[in-house]
């Protein structure tokens, strides 16, 4: 079909009635398959085609990358790609980065149109890649691969996507060591926190912790972690006040009620944001990044 002119192998033609899929399969030495489609109806193409159950793909360990940055900064990582969905454009644009990938992947290949129907509306960046999660990292894991002072951020029952996405690129652009996921949170991988994170995610160690409170604590018993709370409504202290030197976990809590008490009970200290005219809150990721700012301007990084 004229897709791509280099180290291409056909391996075989065929048309299938039952699933309505024509597919052209091309084999480079690279293990990247190159199937060519007319339709969805191709069974592994399902993830695609159920954008909007990302919580039951995160429970298979897969997530979906959308868009050129994101899927080029997965490309770049050493998460395992299953697939890539793209149009023959883009194709050519990704040849050489996807054949440099030394996993097996398939390339399904249709045009805009076809893949517009899966999102339901005209994509600006026809490029779509099904990825497989890392390895569940643990607190031991990631303490061993950062530094001291260590900084970890973590959410409790933070449930917008986006909303986790944009904290996670804001953890990845100030040094957060690690994200210290809990039980009530969404998790960084679901398709719109890995679209809003722009693909930081993929460098970003997430620990998806069974129960926060004891994730928290052992932070706290074994490796002298300062636990503070980001909470608008305490008078207790405020972030210009805050010593964040040493080893620190910082914790957002939900976009409505913020943390919870039990994880507040937990924290060394509760602290605010100073604000005027009336507001007493920010979103919590523009409040993530407000602390962050903070910390690495006391530890001299700016």
């Amino acid at each position: 079909m004229g897709i791509l002119q280099l180290v291409l192998v056909p391996t075989s033609l065929y048309f299938s009635p039952e699933t309505s899929v024509s597919q052209t399969v091309f084999t480079l030495k690279s293990m990247m398959t190159i199937v060519s489609i007319t339709s969805l109806n191709h069974p592994d193409l399902t993830p695609y085609r159920t954008l909007r159950q990302s919580v039951e793909q995160f429970r298979k360990g897969l997530f979906i990358a959308e868009g050129t940055i994101v899927v080029q900064r997965l490309l770049e990582s050493t998460h395992t790609i299953v697939s890539v969905l793209i149009t023959p454009e883009w194709l050519e644009e990704y040849r050489d980065r996807l054949a440099a990938r030394s996993e097996h992947m398939t390339v399904f290949v249709g045009k805009k149109e076809l893949l517009n129907t899966i999102v339901g509306y005209n994509l600006h960046q026809s490029i779509m890649a099904l990825g497989k999660m890392p390895e569940q990292e643990t607190l031991e894991t990631v303490l061993t691969k950062s530094v001291s002072p260590h900084l970890f951020v973590a959410i409790d029952g933070l449930a917008n996507a986006e909303n986790i996405g944009v904290l996670v690129r804001n953890c990845a652009a100030f040094g957060v060591h690690a994200i210290l996921v809990g039980e009530t949170s969404s998790s960084p991988y679901l398709r719109r926190a890995v679209r809003n994170s722009m693909g930081t995610v993929f460098k970003m160690p997430v620990v998806h912790c069974t129960t926060i409170v004891e994730s928290m604590k052992a932070l706290q018993r074994s490796h002298q972690f300062k636990i503070f709370a980001a909470h608008p409504h305490t008078d207790e202290q405020k972030i210009q006040h805050t010593d964040f030197s040493g080893n620190c976990c910082l914790v957002f809590g939900s976009e409505g009620s913020g943390v919870s008490r039990q994880v507040l009970s937990v924290c060394d200290t509760h602290v605010a944001i100073p604000m005027q005219s009336g507001v007493d809150s920010l979103n919590v990721a523009s409040a993530n990044a407000v602390f962050l700012y903070e910390v690495m301007r006391q530890r001299g990084q700016f």
